[in-house]
């Protein structure tokens, strides 16, 4: 499997950018797929996660309400759509699927990494 994020740039706090992670390979709909994050400085961080069948969502607290992820199996697609950034939110994103669940603290079974596409949102 191999996944490419992008939609990443620069935007003003109070704005809005979405983010898209196009897998390739087999079996799509097999996998729970998430959003993490990276801040300069900092740990990677858990951001939201989709079900294979996109009928539950979960996320951290510091983005809900204000983020929302959601999936189009037949485009192969994951999307996180970003609303009332904040400074605080600039990182740089990556996209994960996994064949076990994706947790905030842990991913179970064999899972693949795309490259992170970066936001920054300025003051």
């Amino acid at each position: 499997v191999q996944l490419q994020a992008s939609g990443g740039g620069l935007v003003q706090a109070g704005g809005s950018l979405r983010l898209f992670c196009a897998a390739s390979g087999r079996a799509f709909r097999s996998y729970d797929m998430g959003w993490f994050r990276q801040a300069p400085g900092k740990e990677r961080e858990f951001v939201a996660v989709i079900s294979r069948s996109g009928d539950t969502t979960y996320y951290a607290g510091s983005v809900k309400d204000r983020f929302t992820i959601s999936r189009d199996n037949a485009k192969n697609t994951v999307y996180l759509q970003m609303d009332s950034l904040k400074f605080d939110d600039t990182a740089v994103y990556y996209c994960v699927v996994s064949e076990g669940s994706i947790t905030p603290s842990y991913i179970h079974g064999t899972h693949y990494w795309g490259k992170g596409t970066l936001v920054t949102v300025s003051s």
